[in-house]
């Protein structure tokens, strides 16, 4: 992301998703290892390229009654009503107000399109399986469902979530998808 402003400009996300979109016209084996990394709070996180779709950023956000407290409302993205839950809420993380920097990840869990409400979005980048450790082990914590595992970048460490997994099977009865 540019270096003089703290914006999320329309050409950076084009770049973003041009390069997704790329990706994903190759095979699956190109795709093996790539992530899409963003921030939430002081951590950076990962997801799996083949289950991105888009990046946006933010919109209005209409609220639906009776909707779990992560769950923000939908979105109306090109003529498509998407559900879009907040990855801060999501992770027990205090909440924030949405800035410049806020972007919306869409993408596809169990065939249905998401957006994932993130702090800022960083980079694609290669992940391979030498790189990643398996989760921390939490007794019983729910959240260990979708954590795929620790990516080593250098000194840092990304957390690499599981796209399929993020909401549960009664959170995705409950939105009908």
């Amino acid at each position: 992301m540019s270096e003089n402003n703290n914006k999320v400009n329309l050409n950076e996300l084009n770049q973003l998703n041009s390069t997704i979109e790329a990706m994903s016209e190759e095979n699956e084996d190109t795709l093996k290892n790539m992530y899409l990394t963003f921030r939430l709070g002081n951590e950076d996180y990962g997801i799996e390229i083949r289950y991105v779709t888009e990046i946006v950023g933010m919109q209005k956000i209409t609220e639906v009654p009776d909707m779990p407290g992560f769950m923000k409302g939908v979105v109306n993205l090109r003529g498509q009503v998407i559900p879009v839950l907040d990855m801060r809420l999501r992770f027990n993380m205090e909440s924030r107000s949405y800035d410049e920097r806020t972007c919306i990840v869409v993408v596809n869990i169990n065939a249905a399109q998401v957006g994932l409400v993130v702090d800022t979005v960083n980079e694609v980048r290669n992940i391979c399986e030498e790189q990643i450790s398996p989760p921390p082990r939490t007794a019983g914590a729910a959240s260990a469902q979708y954590i795929q595992g620790m990516g080593k970048v250098g000194e840092d460490v990304i957390i690499l979530l599981e796209g399929q997994r993020l909401l549960f099977e009664q959170e995705i009865a409950a939105l009908n998808f």
